[in-house]
């Protein structure tokens, strides 16, 4: 491929490795912009292939993109992202980030053992999640959710 300043969407999508109708939902999300030809084909500048890269790698950790389209609204229309622009979108997501690592690390660290879900199934559960105690606190994992109770 040509390094030219402007990608056809089929160009996009080949060195992003997603399919041109994902590049065609980013764009009708609002998370990325093109611009059209006399014969109406769309033409991305060479930057998005890094906002491609970075919607794909906050999908993958979980951000919404909901999430991910409010951090990039930072982003001035129409205008290639600066080294502080990144900047305050990553710190928009720290937080998160940050939340969903600690979650990881329990599920890495503890799905061997009783995680407040009710099955009741694992001899930790006895001692852990006695009667299933855990429902009280809500559905789902709990011990993952919040922690093991002190």
């Amino acid at each position: 491929m040509a390094q030219s300043e402007f990608l056809t969407v089929g160009q996009l999508a080949a060195r992003c490795g997603v399919r041109t109708s994902a590049l065609r939902f980013y764009e009708s999300k609002g998370l990325i912009e093109s611009m059209r030809t006399g014969g109406n084909q769309r033409r991305y500048p060479r930057s998005t292939i890094r906002l491609v890269a970075v919607i794909r790698a906050a999908q993958s950790v979980g951000l919404s993109l909901d999430e991910i389209q409010d951090a990039m609204s930072v982003i001035p229309e129409g205008r290639t992202p600066t080294k502080k622009d990144w900047s305050r979108i990553s710190s928009r997501w720290r937080a998160r980030l940050d939340e969903r690592i600690q979650f990881l690390e329990r599920l890495r660290d503890d799905l061997d053992q009783c995680i407040g879900c009710g099955c009741l199934s694992l001899q930790s559960c006895n001692l852990l999640n006695r009667g299933d105690k855990a429902a009280e606190r809500g559905a789902g994992p709990r011990h993952l959710i919040e922690g093991k109770p002190s």
